[in-house]
């Protein structure tokens, strides 16, 4: 059975994957060819040190994961990453509990950065950090 910190995270996977033509990988290395309508991989982060309530002991979570945004186009780079970070934040408006597996889902602005590429069109990639925050029983998230 997986941990609620692993059903939390796949489940928002899962929403971000519903932003059309953009694949969403989890934790793997970037590809040798990003998309044209641009990459996103999703790392698990850290869940930080729990607050605890007690009666019954419940842990609370602010975990932080992080999503690379990756796009790469000769001409309008800039406009396509813009418009794939706010597709991220509707998409996390429109379900800040991820069905109810979470008390909150918070993005954090993206931190853009430019990347030449020798012989190919650059990239511009940026981190948007998530805030997930959760409750558990399981001290371990």
């Amino acid at each position: 059975m997986p941990t609620p910190r692993e059903t939390i995270l796949t489940a928002l996977a899962d929403l971000l994957s519903t932003i059309p033509h953009v694949p969403v990988l989890r934790g793997d290395v970037l590809p040798e060819r990003i998309p044209s309508a641009g990459l996103m991989i999703l790392r698990d982060g850290t869940p930080g040190e729990p607050g605890v309530t007690l009666s019954p002991p419940t842990y609370h979570f602010q975990h932080r994961s992080e999503l690379e945004v990756i796009v790469q186009s000769a001409s309008n780079r800039d406009s396509v990453f813009d418009a794939l970070c706010a597709q991220v934040g509707a998409v996390i408006a429109a379900d800040r509990t991820l069905r109810g597996l979470c008390d909150w889902v918070e993005p954090e602005a993206a931190e853009p950065v430019d990347l030449p590429v020798e012989g190919a069109a650059s990239l511009k990639a940026g981190i948007i950090p998530i805030i997930l925050h959760y409750a558990t029983t399981d001290a371990l998230g």
